[in-house]
């Protein structure tokens, strides 16, 4: 797997992980870049199977992880099952070059290994609150990029988009945060850009 880039994509239940590997994988796949997924659920391969329903990827391309525990384990503590499958799918794809690896859905603490990932994403939306960037969860601070995902659902729910952004500035003054709506497309681009430049991919990568 060593020229395999594996990208990890982590966040609350809900929060939209899922629908972003659905929407970023046209757009790998239109660089390029040829791309496998592995979904992680506590007991089920449901959001596997909605992959694989998309269209958006050759089903084989998808596998699931079942946990059966804390989510945190199979990222961070114990990665051995997310690994085991990553190089399933190197066996079988060999001309792969990149893996995401989803998560199943948790709280503002949930972190990547290193030893599992390259480069991770961590996910909240709107509709949980415009007070998650001021809590500073290990999530939030630590990751690679932070997405704000369901820009369109913060007027309905009172959510104030600038108080965010601000609050997201100071909380990774370093670091990028991209703000999204993934069922229109708005932030589609900018998220796939820094996925690719943050990952140090190269478009045709091999």
């Amino acid at each position: 797997m060593v020229d395999v880039v594996r990208i990890g994509i982590g966040g609350p239940v809900g929060s939209g992980k899922t629908r972003l590997v659905e929407t970023v994988l046209p757009r790998l796949r239109d660089a390029g870049l040829s791309v496998a997924v592995i979904t992680n659920d506590l007991v089920t391969d449901e959001d596997a199977q909605r992959v694989r329903r998309s269209g958006v990827i050759d089903p084989s391309r998808v596998l699931a992880v079942e946990t059966g525990a804390c989510p945190h384990t199979a990222i961070r503590e114990d990665p051995s099952a997310n690994l085991a499958a990553a190089q399933r799918l190197c066996d079988e794809f060999p001309e792969l070059d990149v893996i995401l690896i989803e998560s199943g859905g948790d709280n503002l603490a949930a972190t990547f290994t290193s030893d599992l990932v390259d480069y991770w994403v961590f996910v909240i939306d709107t509709a949980a609150g415009d007070d998650i960037p001021r809590k500073k969860g290990i999530g939030l601070l630590q990751s690679d990029l932070l997405v704000v995902n369901k820009i369109d659902l913060a007027p309905l729910v009172g959510a104030d988009l600038e108080t965010m952004r601000r609050d997201c500035a100071v909380a990774r003054p370093s670091k990028p945060t991209v703000f999204t709506d993934l069922r229109t497309g708005s932030g589609l681009d900018d998220l796939v850009d820094r996925l690719i430049d943050g990952a140090m991919l190269t478009v045709g990568a091999s």
